[in-house]
């Protein structure tokens, strides 16, 4: 009999020990058991502090020039080589992973600011309005996302600036929809019934019940989306809508070196390695996040 005091006890005991465990400390110790996303965080961190530090660790100027150093080889004294205008190219990359993580990055917070927004309003009230926000959700995904990219980089001209905010237009309709589906489902529950009945306000309701329980799936398809950020920058500068000279933005270091894709493969091999790791990094974090923050991918 006190034996089985004892184990109804210690079962109380962890039990209580499990209720107290923070959700984010859960899902921490979640993530850590998956190894290919800790791999990715660790590709992402590495190219953060390289970003950071690229201005202590860089032997050259992202954009000094030695003509008679030209399209030299990988060396002990140029690492990566050099480019057509002899700029050392192990340089541009650290420089370059400043540019390409500042798109990712911001691009994609102003994607998740207006379409959480728009998500919000068109999921909670409805009707007409819903209506509206949804079919302008529709047109913009009726288009090629780097067809609508490019219409408005040639509206606004090219350059870094105008090619972050093309990107961050285009990954709106992702984010608005993805909100709006969640708080179609979350609107429904007892809570906000009752916080509707003692007569709560929407403003209040939408930022302190709703959009807390609609994050989850934001987080995730956030970190996907700045690997695909990334890309679409890259694509933009290899047109030549982005980034512009000297700017060492990867994809445009692509596209002034595919004429020496013979003569001097490494000009375009370190830029392309750059841009997969990078956009491995986030991928594999982002699939990390969702198997623990996705209910549906949970056991």
């Amino acid at each position: 009999m006190a034996e089985l005091a004892k184990n109804t006890v210690n079962i109380t005991t962890v039990t209580a020990e499990e209720k107290l465990t923070p959700p984010w400390k859960e899902a921490w110790q979640a993530f850590c058991k998956n190894r290919l996303a800790l791999v990715g965080m660790g590709i992402v961190i590495f190219f953060i502090i390289l970003a950071f530090i690229a201005p202590m660790i860089a032997p050259y100027s992202f954009k000094e020039q030695v003509l008679t150093e030209r399209l030299q080889a990988p060396s002990e004294k140029h690492w990566f080589g050099t480019d057509d205008f002899g700029r050392d190219i192990f340089s541009r990359i650290l420089y370059g992973a400043r540019i390409s993580l500042w798109v990712g990055f911001f691009s994609v917070l102003g994607s998740v600011i207006v379409g959480t927004f728009l998500g919000i309003v068109a999921g909670y009230y409805g009707r007409w309005i819903d209506s509206i926000i949804s079919r302008f959700f529709d047109i913009m995904l009726a288009f090629p996302s780097i067809l609508l990219a490019i219409a408005v980089v040639a509206i606004l001209g090219p350059s870094l600036q105008n090619a972050l905010i093309a990107i961050a237009v285009i990954n709106i309709p992702n984010f608005g929809r993805l909100v709006r589906s969640k708080v179609l489902s979350v609107k429904q529950e007892e809570y906000i019934m009752a916080a509707k009945a003692v007569g709560m306000k929407d403003s209040r309701i939408l930022f302190r019940h709703i959009l807390p329980n609609s994050v989850s799936p934001v987080i995730v398809q956030a970190t996907l989306a700045i690997a695909t950020a990334i890309i679409e920058a890259a694509a933009l500068g290899f047109l030549g809508l982005g980034a512009q000279a000297p700017t060492p933005e990867w994809g445009k270091m692509l596209a002034d070196s595919k004429q020496y894709l013979v003569q001097a493969p490494w000009t375009l091999f370190f830029p392309g390695v750059a841009i997969m790791l990078t956009v491995l990094g986030f991928n594999l974090m982002g699939d990390g996040l969702r198997d623990v923050l996705d209910p549906k991918m949970k056991q």
